[in-house]
């Protein structure tokens, strides 16, 4: 659950992805949620990384997602969440995610983000 980053380049690539990261899956979850039965909801949670969760709830079913861990997914190459609070992975920046300029390539960013909002989704009980 906790990322471990090889060197302070990673780190601060990490640091620039993250939140625009977390603002595109937002996004995308709205987006994507629309034509479903499926309720979303939001609440905040301090373990095992302070943040939020996204709850989705129709019928019966209910479902909780860590939004870290899905920015995590769109933010690092091949990232597979570990739901153990003490185990840490070292991590690999996407650099596809930056620009030549060193900046968010927003298109490849919000493309990577709706992949995995629908990957998500695909991914619920019917």
């Amino acid at each position: 659950m906790k990322p471990k980053f090889k060197d302070i380049v990673s780190w601060q690539q990490a640091e620039m992805l993250m939140q625009p990261a977390l603002i595109r899956i937002l996004d995308q979850v709205r987006k994507q949620l629309e034509d479903t039965k499926w309720q979303s909801s939001y609440k905040d949670v301090q373990t095992p990384i302070p943040g939020h969760e996204l709850c989705l709830e129709k019928n019966d079913h209910s479902v909780s997602v860590n939004l870290w861990e899905l920015c995590f997914q769109v933010c690092f190459c091949k990232y597979t969440p570990t739901h153990s609070e003490l185990e840490s992975q070292e991590v690999e920046i996407d650099t596809s995610l930056i620009d030549e300029a060193g900046e968010v390539d927003w298109q490849c960013l919000d493309d990577k983000a709706e992949i995995v909002v629908a990957q998500l989704l695909a991914g619920l009980p019917s």
